[in-house]
C-alpha cells in the first residue's frame, strides 16, 4: 500500500511537470483541444500506475489516438471506417516528405500524431526517471529552461508556470531524495520516518515561496533582447533587395510580384469532382506598375447555403450543372471554388462574407461572426460550355453594353507605363478584329521560344522597372505571375478590361471515387497559380491561361454555325484524360526530360498503399503481434539460440561470455541478483532454488578464470554441460 501511495504521488507530480509543457501551446499557436492531450497524458500514467500490460495499454492508446485524430480532423464518425483510407494516405505522404526533409509540409493530421506519440515518449521517459533512477533533476530543470524562455520571446506569461513548477519540482526532488535515502541505508518508511522527512520539506518550499513573491524585484540589468534579435532578423532593403527566395503558396499581399521561390508540396486540399478544375480564391483589378492590389472593398454577408453573387454566367451561356467536394488540409477561412460557382453546403451553419470587388468569399461563424475554417464542405457550381461565334461579336467597346465606371476599372494601367507595352500589343493583336482573337494571339504569344518558365533566377523590378515592361522586353523569364500579369497589362493596353485571378490548378489525380463516377484529386502549395480573366459583355468574364506549359479546361466550341470549322485553327484548351490526370501541370519543360523523380518514386509508393492498404494493415498487424508474441515467449526461443551458439565452440575462453549470459538469463526467469549480492551467495541461491550444485560448480570455474585469465586446458567440456543444464532450467 505503502508503495503505491509513493508511486501514485511521484506519477501525479510527473503529470504536473508534463502539463506545464503543453500549456504554452494554445496560447502560442493553432492547436485547438488541448485538454485531449493532458487526457492522454493523464491517461499514460494512469496505465502505468495500475501496472497494466503493455500490449493493453498500446491498444488502448491507439485507439485514444485514433479517435482524437478523427474528432480533430474528419467530420465521418469514427466507426465510420472510410476516414482511416484518408488517414492513411496523409501518414504516407508525411513520412516521404519526412524523408525530403520538408518539415514545413507535414499535415495538421500528421502533426496531431506525432504530438501524441511525442507524449508517449515523455510518459515513458518520467515513469523511467521517476520509479526505476528515482532521479527527476534534469527533467525540472528543462521544464524551467523552457517556460523562462517562451516567457522572454513570446507572449506567452510564465509569471504563475515557474512558481508551480518550482513548487512541484522542489516537491518531488525532495521525495526522490528521502527514497534513494531508504533504499541506501535499508530503512523502513514507517509513518514516523516520512513526517520527520516531509514536514520540513513542505515548510521549505512554502516558505521559499512566499518569500520569492513578496520580495521587491530588481529591474533588468541586461536589455530586453529581443527587439535586437527582431531587428536582426529584418535586415534588408526595399525593391526586392534582401527578399530572397520564397515558399511557393497562396499569400495574400501582392503589391510586390517577382523574385525567386522554391517548391512547396503541403497538402492544401483534395477535391472530388467529375473533372479536373481550376479553383479561384480571389480577383484583383488594380496593376501598379510593381504587382497588383484591390481598388476598393465592398462587403456583404448572405447565409451560408444562400446564391454566392460572384462571377454570374450570362443565361444566353450553355452550362451544364455539376458539384464537387472539398477536403481541407490547411486552415483557410476562405472559400475555394471553381468559376460558376452556385452555393456551397457546410456541416454546421456558416455565414458568407463576400468582396464583390476582389470576389472573395470568407467563412464566418454564425454565432460570432469569428472567421472559420471548415475540414470539407460541397459545392454547386455550373460549367459554362461557350461558342466561339458568340465571343467573336464583340469588337469594341459598347457603352450600352459596359458600364463607363467598370470599363475604367478593368483596363486601368499606371501612367508611367512604358510606350512600348502597348505598341506590342498592337503588333500582336494587328490581325485580329474582334476581342476574342484578340485575347487569343496574345495568349499564344507567350507560349512562343523567346519565353522561358522557371521558378529561379527570376528578377525582381528595381525602383524604375515595371514589372510587366521587364518580363516582356528584357528577362523573359519567369512564372505564372509574370505570365498573367503581362497577358492582363498586353490587353488592358489596347482597351480590353480583363483582370488577374488567384487560386490553384487542377492538382494531381490520386484514384476515383468508391462509385467510380467522380475523380479525386489532390492539389498542393505547388498547385498555387494565377491566370487571366477577359470580360466579354455578352459571356461574361472568360478565363485565358498564358502560361507556358499550363492548360486550363475551358470548354470552346469552334465550329461555325454551319457546322464547319473556320479556316485558322484556334484550338481551345481541352481537359485531360483521367488516364492522363496522373500527371502534374508541366511547370517546367525541364521536368519531363527527367528520366527519374524522386516525388514520382514517391507517387508510385502512394498508389501503391492507396490500392493495397488493406493488406498493408493485415501485414503490419500481423508483424506487430508476431513481434508481440516472439517478445512475449523469448523465454524459450532466446535460451535455445544461445544453446546452438555455444555448442559449437571450443575455446576454453568462452566461459566469461556464457556464465554472463546465463545471469541474464536467471535475471529473465525471475531469480534476481541483488546489488550488494557477491557471486557465491547468489549461487548458492540458485542451487538452492534447483536443488542442485550446478551453479557453485560453475561459478567456481568463472572465478578461476576471471582472476587468472586461463583455465586448464579442455576444461570448457565439462564446464558448458554445467551451463546448458542450467540454461535448459530456465526455459519457461
Amino acid at each position: 500500500m505503502k508503495r503505491d501511495f509513493q508511486s501514485f504521488t511521484l506519477y501525479m507530480f510527473g503529470f504536473l511537470l508534463l502539463w506545464e509543457w503543453l500549456r504554452p501551446v494554445e496560447q502560442l499557436t493553432t492547436t485547438d483541444h488541448i485538454e485531449m492531450f493532458v487526457i492522454f497524458i493523464l491517461l499514460s500514467f494512469t496505465l502505468a500506475f495500475l501496472r497494466m500490460k503493455w500490449i493493453w495499454q498500446t491498444i488502448i492508446k491507439l485507439w485514444f489516438i485514433l479517435f482524437s485524430v478523427n474528432m480533430f480532423h474528419y467530420e465521418e464518425g469514427f466507426f465510420q471506417f472510410s476516414w482511416i483510407t484518408f488517414f492513411t494516405d496523409d501518414l504516407t505522404t508525411n513520412f516521404s516528405r519526412i524523408v525530403a526533409r520538408n518539415w514545413l509540409g507535414l499535415t495538421n493530421e500528421f502533426r496531431t500524431f506525432l504530438l501524441f506519440i511525442l507524449l508517449w515518449l515523455m510518459v515513458y521517459l518520467v515513469h523511467y526517471w521517476l520509479l526505476n533512477r528515482k532521479r527527476i533533476f534534469i527533467f525540472f530543470f528543462m521544464t524551467l529552461i523552457y517556460i523562462t524562455v517562451l516567457d522572454t520571446f513570446t507572449l506567452y506569461s510564465a509569471k504563475t508556470a515557474i512558481v508551480r513548477t518550482v513548487i512541484v519540482g522542489f516537491a518531488v526532488l525532495g521525495m526522490l531524495t528521502y527514497y534513494r535515502i531508504l533504499a541506501r541505508e535499508n530503512l523502513s518508511g514507517d509513518s514516523f520516518t516520512v513526517r520527520k522527512w516531509m514536514r520540513p520539506l513542505v515548510i521549505m518550499i512554502t516558505f521559499s515561496v512566499i518569500v520569492g513573491i513578496i520580495s521587491p524585484k530588481f529591474a533588468p540589468i541586461w536589455p530586453d533582447p529581443v527587439p535586437y534579435l527582431k531587428a536582426a532578423g529584418n535586415k534588408g532593403g526595399e525593391d526586392g533587395v534582401g527578399k530572397g527566395v520564397a515558399k511557393v503558396g497562396y499569400g495574400t499581399d501582392d503589391s510586390r510580384l517577382g523574385g525567386s521561390f522554391i517548391g512547396d508540396d503541403s497538402v492544401v486540399f483534395r477535391a472530388e469532382a467529375v473533372e479536373k478544375n481550376y479553383w479561384k480564391v480571389e480577383t484583383k483589378d488594380h496593376y501598379t506598375g510593381k504587382g497588383w492590389i484591390p481598388s476598393e472593398s465592398t462587403l456583404s454577408r448572405i447565409g451560408g447555403e444562400d446564391l454566392i453573387p460572384v462571377s454570374s454566367i450570362p443565361s444566353n451561356v450553355e452550362t451544364q450543372d455539376e458539384n464537387a467536394s472539398l477536403f481541407m488540409f490547411m486552415d483557410y477561412d476562405h472559400l475555394i471554388y471553381p468559376a460558376g460557382i452556385q452555393r456551397v453546403q457546410f456541416q454546421r451553419n456558416y455565414i458568407l462574407e463576400i468582396d464583390s470587388i476582389k470576389e472573395k468569399v470568407s467563412i464566418l461563424n454564425g454565432f460570432d461572426s469569428a472567421p472559420i475554417a471548415p475540414d470539407s464542405y460541397s459545392l454547386e457550381y455550373k460549367v459554362p460550355k461557350y461558342q466561339a461565334t458568340e465571343l467573336r461579336e464583340t469588337v469594341a467597346a459598347d457603352p450600352n453594353q459596359i458600364d463607363a465606371e467598370f470599363l475604367a476599372r478593368y483596363t486601368q494601367l499606371p501612367d508611367n507605363l512604358p510606350d512600348r507595352v502597348k505598341e506590342l500589343a498592337e503588333s500582336i493583336t494587328e490581325k485580329e478584329t474582334n476581342w476574342f482573337d484578340k485575347a487569343k494571339a496574345v495568349e499564344r504569344h507567350f507560349g512562343g521560344s523567346g519565353f522561358k518558365y522557371s521558378q529561379s533566377d527570376v528578377a525582381v523590378p528595381g525602383e524604375n522597372d515595371d514589372y510587366v515592361d521587364q518580363f516582356l522586353f528584357e528577362t523573359k523569364i519567369g512564372y505564372c505571375d509574370n505570365f498573367s500579369t503581362s497577358m492582363a497589362v498586353l490587353l488592358r493596353s489596347i482597351g480590353i478590361p480583363t483582370r488577374w485571378v488567384k487560386g490553384y490548378t487542377g492538382g494531381e489525380f490520386l484514384k476515383y471515387s468508391e462509385d467510380d463516377s467522380k475523380q479525386i484529386y489532390e492539389i498542393t502549395n505547388n498547385n498555387a497559380h494565377s491566370w487571366v480573366e477577359v470580360y466579354f459583355p455578352n459571356q461574361g468574364w472568360v478565363p485565358f491561361e498564358p502560361t507556358k506549359g499550363f492548360t486550363n479546361s475551358v470548354s470552346i466550341d469552334f465550329t461555325n454555325n454551319d457546322g464547319t470549322t473556320p479556316a485558322v485553327e484556334t484550338t481551345a484548351p481541352t481537359a485531360p484524360k483521367p488516364q492522363e490526370s496522373l500527371e502534374e501541370d508541366n511547370s517546367s519543360t525541364e521536368k519531363t526530360e527527367q528520366t527519374f523523380s524522386f516525388s514520382n518514386f514517391w507517387l508510385s509508393i502512394k498508389t501503391f498503399f492507396n490500392q493495397e492498404w488493406k493488406w498493408v494493415f493485415v501485414l503490419f498487424v500481423a508483424v506487430i503481434g508476431t513481434t508481440g508474441l516472439m517478445y512475449r515467449l523469448r523465454g524459450k526461443w532466446i535460451p535455445r539460440l544461445y544453446l546452438i551458439q555455444f555448442r559449437l565452440r571450443k575455446r576454453d575462453e568462452n566461459i566469461g561470455k556464457a556464465y554472463l549470459i546465463l545471469l541474464e538469463q536467471l535475471e529473465r526467469y525471475g531469480l534476481k541478483r541483488n546489488e550488494d549480492q557477491t557471486l557465491r551467495n547468489y549461487a548458492r541461491y540458485i542451487d538452492t532454488f534447483f536443488a542442485s550444485r550446478e551453479m557453485s560448480k560453475l561459478t567456481d570455474r568463472y572465478e578461476q578464470y576471471l582472476y587468472h585469465q586461463k583455465l586448464p586446458e579442455g576444461s570448457w567440456k565439462d564446464t558448458r554441460e554445467l551451463w546448458e543444464n542450467l540454461i535448459k532450467k530456465t526455459i519457461a
